[in-house]
């Protein structure tokens, strides 16, 4: 059922009872259009509140709770001490006033320190107690757009590579449907992939997944509200956006790139070892064949131009680094060759 409906809901009842008060007190039955209207006001105030209060969590509640009530602790102490003995006794308004002054004064610096405040300090208030859930996860998992579209979160996942529960903001969530609806055919074959994926994570019985439901109506940019969630929650983003993951390092915010995990986890290759390759199609000069290792790195194989669509043994001859990766150059194994100048 969507918010929007039960707050629909909330403001007609708050209508009727509104015009319910005019029709119990009998002297109020002229008055029933005023408190109809009343009513209708007091819900539409509240609903507005609620609005204000979209990104305020149960745990600002709770601290905001508990630090007005230890702020009112203090100013009730205060109160007591005689510290105001100044004030006349009889002069009721400055007694109140001064009063009023006090206790909203402790109870809003009370508010603010808890809510500024981690769980940490409150053991300082209250020795050997910690505020955690026996259940809490210790590792949290928060998923951008592009790591869900990826699909390997899932697989490293599935074999317990990789432990928590897994957080996918509802923002993110909403920007995949939006990719999945898109006009264009790659977008929306990306899009309806991450949907798949998203289900599939979800199938997994090893990690929970969860939908947050927190948002940031003051950003704009998926990005700045995938980075303050994951400050908020402590969690480690999971991504393949490189400059992203930049950003994340200079807010000292924990982050996991896959492209980079993928790169350190490629296999060195070396002049003169031999592999087993498949040429895909023919390479750019005369007589060369194009194959690919797993990883995508593509391999240059001299004379193998016949070879396509099939799968040789290979022995490679020497790397080229580019700004694109690592190129390959080999050449069919036991077959005799004539060495042209490697071209990338």
């Amino acid at each position: 059922m969507s918010i929007w409906a039960i707050r629909i809901v909330f403001l007609i009842l708050c209508t009727l009872g509104g015009f319910a008060v005019s029709q119990v007190r009998p002297e109020l039955l002229d008055a029933g259009r005023f408190w109809t209207l009343l009513g209708f006001g007091l819900g539409g105030v509240l609903i507005a509140l609620d609005e204000m209060l979209k990104g305020f969590s149960l745990r600002a509640f709770s601290a905001a709770t508990f630090g007005l009530l230890l702020g009112t602790g203090v100013a009730w102490m205060f109160d007591n001490s005689g510290i105001f003995m100044w004030v006349d006794k009889e002069d009721e308004v400055t007694r109140a006033l001064v009063r009023m002054s006090l206790f909203i004064s402790f109870g809003y610096i009370g508010m603010i320190m808890a809510m500024r405040s981690n769980k940490e300090d409150f053991s300082l208030i209250i020795p050997y107690v910690r505020f955690t859930r026996e259940n809490r996860a210790d590792n949290l998992l928060l998923l951008d757009t592009s790591i869900i579209i990826d699909g390997r979160i899932a697989d490293l996942i599935e074999a317990r590579f990789v432990e928590g529960v897994v957080v996918v903001p509802r923002f993110v969530l909403k920007e995949l449907q939006q990719i999945a609806d898109s006009a264009d055919p790659l977008r929306r074959a990306r899009g309806r992939r991450g949907l798949d994926m998203l289900a599939r994570l979800q199938r997994n019985k090893v990690n929970e997944v969860k939908i947050h439901d927190a948002d940031f109506p003051d950003e704009k940019e998926t990005d700045t509200k995938l980075l303050r969630l994951a400050e908020m929650l402590q969690a480690c983003l999971y991504t393949n956006d490189h400059n992203l993951g930049k950003i994340a390092d200079l807010q000292s915010i924990k982050h996991v790139n896959l492209n980079e995990l993928a790169d350190a986890l490629k296999p060195a290759i070396l002049p003169g070892e031999v592999f087993s390759l498949r040429i895909a199609r023919e390479g750019k000069d005369k007589g060369q064949g194009i194959g690919y290792l797993s990883d995508g790195t593509m391999v240059v194989v001299n004379n193998a131009q016949k070879f396509v669509g099939q799968q040789i043994e290979v022995q490679v001859i020497s790397l080229l680094q580019s700004t694109t990766g690592t190129l390959v150059f080999a050449d069919p194994k036991n077959v005799p060759v004539s060495h042209p100048a490697p071209v990338a």
